[in-house]
């Protein structure tokens, strides 16, 4: 298997952008968060367990996840979340392995929102990049792509790892709080760096 790489941060730090730029750079992206949606989307391989989990009320009209009724519900119940992970997270690993064994390139970025929190992802992985910016960058950024509201970014966050602990876990850090041609350079450098390494 190719060296793997974490690739990690809060919400709306910008990791999509960040593996966007190492893609184009020639590393292959495994994201977890694309392989939850395409389980979650209609037809898609999760579906079926999600309604025997909690029912039919949880799809929406396409037969998909009702992302947002979700949301709702397990954000107001951890339990319910406990549930919800027990569906999804198993498969998604799954999934991710089996795209981390099938990738052929100088190295794969393994995305992971919750990298830190889940206690199994960073073991997977030979080194961690952490995307980090301040956090009302974050929920400025997050309302305006999401369409939800700041309590909810705020929520959210809340069940991640505060800023400081991920940054002390980090083998690296890309900062992206500026520019995004500063951005830009940060990843150019972070890819000379792991092909070095």
């Amino acid at each position: 298997m190719i060296p793997t790489v974490g690739l990690t941060g809060g919400i709306g730090s910008g990791k999509s952008a960040v593996a966007d730029s190492l893609a184009a750079l020639g590393a292959i992206i495994v994201d977890t968060d694309l392989i939850s949606r395409e389980m979650t989307a209609s037809g898609g391989g999760a579906i079926d367990a999600l309604v025997n989990t909690f029912g039919p009320a949880v799809l929406a009209a396409d037969g998909g996840l009702d992302r947002a009724a979700m949301r709702q519900r397990v954000f107001s119940s951890p339990d319910e979340r406990l549930r919800l992970e027990a569906v999804l997270h198993p498969r998604i690993r799954e999934e991710s392995t089996r795209r981390l064994e099938n990738a052929r390139g100088p190295y794969a970025v393994l995305v992971v929102p919750l990298l830190f929190e889940s206690g199994t992802w960073a073991r997977r992985v030979g080194r961690v990049v952490v995307v980090d910016c301040p956090e009302s960058l974050q929920v400025a950024r997050t309302v305006a792509r999401s369409g939800l509201s700041e309590a909810e970014v705020r929520a959210i966050m809340a069940a991640q790892w505060p800023r400081w602990r991920r940054l002390q876990a980090a083998d690296d850090v890309l900062w992206n709080g500026g520019s995004r041609e500063a951005l830009q350079a940060q990843v150019a450098a972070l890819d000379r760096r792991i092909r070095r390494d």
